[in-house]
């Protein structure tokens, strides 16, 4: 019983420096061919959008590309930190993990 708790704590220990690391760590997506870019951390936080002053021409279509680039690097961040905690859980069938 003694070996699953600390094989448990061992684990937890991991997982938490794995979070920490996402969240130094950074993934970037753009729309609009560049007009719009945003960065989001492997945390899932929105760091930073970037907007081309020519984007700013026609606000639909900036909402648009707004949304389509969040929208990626949001997919893109979430990929990240699945990656990493899988690194971790090595094939373990965790809820909300896998």
């Amino acid at each position: 019983m003694n070996k699953i708790l600390r094989q448990a704590q061992q684990l937890q220990e991991k997982m938490e420096k794995v979070q920490k690391e996402l969240e130094k760590e950074t993934v970037e997506a753009s729309a609009g061919g560049g007009a719009v870019t945003v960065v989001v951390s492997g945390s899932q936080v929105v760091q930073s959008v970037k907007i081309a002053p020519e984007a700013v021409e026609d606000v639909e279509l900036l909402q648009d590309m707004v949304l389509a680039a969040v929208s990626e690097a949001m997919r893109k961040s979430q990929e990240l930190a699945q990656s990493r905690l899988g690194e971790v859980t090595a094939g373990m069938k965790l809820p909300g993990l896998t």
